[in-house]
């Protein structure tokens, strides 16, 4: 019986091989599916180092207080606000956001709180909101942002609740 880290290894072999033979076979799709890869993977090497950088920063700076009292079960609305503008201004997409709301949670903060920082991080990047605007109009991106964020957020009280309520734990990654 083959292992998972075997099975991951065949697969990427697999692709690897793939894309080789459309290079030497000339298979636009395939040489096309490697060229993507390949950009993508110079753009997420550009990219990630300095946000795992800053991630440890914060880890290393912030203290745990600090995100109990904005954060934490007693921050209250000013917690989603806080986290709307956190998730506003994160470079990265969700690549970020994740080790972001993980670090978040070891340091206090409450789960409808994250759920919230991880849809903002999806839908409010302000990069991403000019570009709307300057492509759909800024009545578009408005009316989108009025609709999408109390959704978010209203979405994330329901689903913190229901964890917290089933005492839901995250596990430490491997």
């Amino acid at each position: 019986m083959f292992s998972g880290n075997k099975i991951k290894i065949s697969i990427f072999f697999a692709y690897i091989c793939f894309v080789a033979a459309s290079f030497i076979l000339n298979f636009n799709p395939g040489k096309l599916i490697g060229i993507n890869f390949y950009s993508f993977s110079i753009e997420m090497l550009k990219l990630l180092p300095c946000a795992f950088i800053l991630i440890g920063l914060f880890e290393v700076w912030v203290k745990r207080k600090t995100v109990e009292k904005h954060l934490g079960t007693e921050s209250g609305f000013r917690g989603y606000l806080w986290t709307i503008l956190l998730g506003g201004t994160t470079v990265g997409g969700l690549y970020v956001a994740f080790p972001i709301a993980y670090s978040l949670h070891s340091k206090g903060a409450k789960l409808s709180v994250i759920f919230t920082y991880i849809g903002a991080s999806a839908i409010c990047r302000v990069p991403m909101t000019i570009f709307e605007a300057s492509f759909m109009g800024i009545k578009f991106s408005l009316i989108r942002l009025l609709a999408s964020v109390p959704l978010v957020i209203v979405t994330s009280i329901v689903l913190g609740n229901y964890l917290t309520k089933r005492k839901y734990k995250v596990l430490p990654g491997k």
